[in-house]
């Protein structure tokens, strides 16, 4: 006897399998089985029983009828007996063997072979079938997406975060009935128990429909599970949405199963009449029995024609069933799925539509249960991530550890800095005690009603972080915030609530302009900034933007730095009448520009990593009365022009890093200068008359090729900051005993065999302030080395 246990391999799949299972394949699963329960009763009989039983026919050869089974047909009892002739044949001890021998014959030679063969058939049809449900679930190309697919599904609809989303926004929209509905599914609980359970409802109070719902707390590792399925979603869509493999094979398999249910039904119907209890043998034995007719019971003809019967009943819903599938599969587009009925009910409206094999896997789902692609839905909203990274985000940065963060900036404000996180956590907006913000390499900022908080802010820094402000927080911002610096890869990125700060004092700018707009360097109108002082911006520009003349009654400061792309057009600084600090870097200039000359309130003036080979026009600059600070280093000066004399009121003067070789005697005539920084160039010598600067007290001069100092240089008797290191000298004069006030001389990298013991007069100067080689320090008296090292 074949146990039924030994085919429950080619229907059994993962229990998980089933919500791909729409009704029909359910039904059809049924239907088989039935049909396999059909087919090993009948090949257990068959193989345990008698399959015929043959008796002689009673007439001689030659009066042999057509049908010998007729004789056996009942006769009417006046028929004498006498009429029965003695029978000669065979007789001898092998009777039962004989018989044994008749049967096994006629069974091969007379019986049908429908008749002999029907439980066989039977069984390998259902085989068939049932490998035709299953095939899509066991072909690596299929099996693979089916499997991953399970296994997502499964774990977002029993995600705590599922519940959490759906019952925010249950409680977003408790007053329509989509959020009624909402509420309900959020108290779903799945148990994942292998009891066949899939959920259980509980009881839902009717509070439910007018109040919120209770939102779940998600624990650190829940949120980690739940961004995971995130990723995991994201790049299972991707995949499965570039092809439609699973439609197709299920398509295939469903067609074969109605050719195949056809070509059953049709035989079937045709030879069914085939099965007959009575069976007429006509054999050449008569040599061997004594008999050439036999009449045969087929001694199950009456059984299996009642299950042939029930087997086409089978087959015939079977096939309906199969039929319908086949209209399903075509009069729908399955290879879209749209979410609009989920996007209208929870009020997620970023769901996205899906296609291909993703959408017909979800079809599918919703034969089975329309929660499941519900809750699923809920991974694939953006804003859903959103929320549960700011909810991740939250439990990382609490509070307390943010506080620990905070620092004094340059500007000396209390700074909370936060660079490359995922979002920005809500409880940056709980220390109420921050004056600046400054945020880098953090994507896509939203920030929440909550900045209000932030009473104290006045500053705030945005670099690599487009950030996007509500406009309840762009009124609390608008007259606080005082200082912003934004940084992106392109100035258009810039938010544009940023030209609306009317309070802000100072905005820093840096980003490029598009290659198409660079030459016309176009910025958005600053005429909302009406307290503007400072403007910088770091880009390509090809002329100063005309939207700073929009700042010309106010600005202070403007700096333009341009990377090296160069500065064409600067007109429009002529119309910045108040502006005291102007900054040109690496802007390609080759020439002082002359817009600079009619900037009469200018007092700095910073021409760095510009192209100057010249600076003639400095004549020009006794037309800026109050320029106080010009610097002109990390350029490539090759001279000092003679008329500098004329700028008596200048006070600090930069041209390091040029190549300058000679210093203009006319240089002593700059009366007012108290900083001057020569160094990094080729000066071989220094001209007698600095000795006239009374008034300098920093003085660099380190990295030339100086091989002595002139006496006069120690007049300055109000030097502080002394600078010869890496020098060509070989000895330092004992007249610096005089500087007084010297409090850092630096004589490194020279070729000094010993200091001077009249270091010891510069009462400001200490061991910490002298940067020489220990030897030669070690080579002053005991006594000097004693006063510098006091405190």
């Amino acid at each position: 006897m074949i146990p039924v246990a030994e085919f429950k391999q080619f229907t059994e799949q993962q229990p998980a399998f089933k919500v791909l299972k729409p009704w029909w394949d359910v039904l059809a699963e049924y239907l088989t089985v039935a049909m396999l329960m059909i087919g090993v009763f009948g090949c257990t009989l068959q193989v345990t029983q008698d399959k015929i039983i043959c008796l002689p026919s009673h007439e001689p050869r030659e009066n042999l009828s057509e049908a010998p089974c007729q004789q056996l047909l009942p006769r009417g009892v006046s028929e004498p007996m006498g009429d029965l002739r003695e029978l000669s044949g065979l007789k001898n001890n092998l009777d039962l063997q004989q018989y044994s021998f008749i049967n096994q014959l006629c069974y091969e030679t007379a019986l049908h072979w429908y008749a002999k063969y029907f439980p066989y058939l039977v069984v390998i049809h259902t085989l068939i079938f049932m490998v035709c449900t299953s095939f899509w679930f066991k072909f690596p190309g299929t099996s693979s997406k089916i499997e991953h697919f399970i296994s997502i599904l499964g774990k977002c609809f029993d995600s705590p975060w599922t519940t959490r989303a759906l019952s925010e926004v249950s409680g977003e929209n408790h007053k329509g009935p989509a959020a009624t509905t909402a509420g309900q599914a959020t108290v779903t609980l799945t148990t994942t128990a292998g009891e066949g359970e899939k959920e259980k409802v509980l009881p839902e109070p009717e509070k439910v429909v007018t109040e919120p719902p209770a939102v779940t707390l998600l624990d650190k590792k829940e949120g980690e599970q739940a961004k995971a399925l995130f990723e995991k979603v994201k790049k299972f869509r991707v995949h499965v949405e570039e092809g439609d493999i699973l439609y197709t094979m299920y398509i295939r398999q469903m067609v074969l199963k109605v050719c195949k249910f056809l070509a059953i039904l049709v035989y079937n119907l045709v030879y069914v009449g085939k099965i007959s209890f009575l069976v007429a043998c006509r054999v050449e034995t008569s040599e061997v029995t004594g008999y050439a007719s036999f009449c045969c019971n087929h001694t199950k003809a009456h059984l299996f024609s009642k299950l042939a019967f029930c087997y086409i009943s089978f087959v015939c819903v079977y096939g309906i069933t199969c039929l319908y599938t086949l209209y399903w599969l075509f009069h729908r587009p399955l290879k879209e799925y749209s979410f609009r009925s989920v996007r209208e009910e929870t009020g997620m409206g970023d769901i996205p539509d899906v296609k291909n094999d993703f959408a017909f896997m979800l079809h599918l789902i919703d034969q089975y249960d329309s929660l499941y692609s519900k809750r699923f839905a809920v991974f694939l909203s953006e804003v859903s991530e959103s929320r549960l990274k700011q909810l991740n985000l939250n439990h990382e940065w609490t509070a307390e550890k943010l506080r620990q963060k905070l620092q004094r900036n340059a500007r000396g404000r209390l700074e909370l800095a936060l660079c490359m996180l995922p979002g920005l956590p809500d409880t940056v907006f709980e220390l109420s005690e921050v004056e600046a913000l400054r945020l880098e390499a953090i994507g896509d900022i939203t920030f929440p009603p909550g900045l209000s908080q932030l009473v104290h802010l006045q500053e705030m820094s945005l670099l690599h972080s487009p950030a996007r402000l509500p406009f309840s927080s762009q009124i609390f911002l608008r007259d606080r915030l005082k200082v912003i610096r934004i940084k992106c890869e392109e100035l258009r990125e810039v938010p544009l609530w940023v030209f609306g700060l009317r309070g802000l004092e100072e905005l820093h700018l840096e980003g490029l302009f598009p290659p198409e707009l660079a030459r016309a360097a176009t910025l958005e109108s600053l005429r909302e900034l009406k307290q503007l002082k400072v403007l910088s911006l770091r880009s390509n520009a090809g002329k100063v933007p005309a939207s700073v003349t929009d700042v010309a009654g106010h600005l202070q400061r403007l700096s333009l730095h341009n990377d090296g792309a160069r500065l064409l057009a600067l007109n429009s600084l002529k119309k910045l009448a108040v502006l005291r600090e102007l900054e040109l870097v690496a802007c390609g200039l080759e020439r002082i520009p002359h817009a600079v000359f009619s900037l009469g309130a200018l007092q700095e003036l910073d021409l760095r990593d510009n192209h100057l080979r010249s600076i003639e026009e400095i004549l020009s600059f006794q037309h800026c009365r109050k320029l106080l600070t010009l610097r002109l280093w990390h350029n490539q000066i090759a001279y000092v022009p003679e008329h500098v004399r004329k700028l008596r009121g200048l006070e600090q003067l930069y041209l390091s890093h040029n190549k300058l070789e000679t210093l203009p005697t006319q240089l002593g005539m700059c009366s007012s200068l108290r900083l001057l920084d020569v160094s990094h160039n080729g000066l071989h010598s220094l001209p007698a008359e600095l000795g006239l600067l009374q008034n300098l007290q920093h003085l660099a001069l380190s990295y030339n090729a100086l091989e002595f100092l002139p006496d006069e240089l120690f007049f300055c008797r109000k030097l502080r900051t002394l600078l010869l290191g890496y020098n060509h000298l070989s000895q330092l004069a004992p007249q610096v005993g005089a500087l007084r006030a010297l409090s850092r001389l630096e004589l490194k990298g020279n070729r000094l065999e010993a200091l001077p013991e009249e270091l010891g007069n510069c009462g400001g100067l200490k061991k910490s302030g002298l940067l020489v080689e220990d030897t030669l320090y070690d080579g002053l008296p005991a006594e000097v080395r004693d006063r510098m090292e006091a405190e």
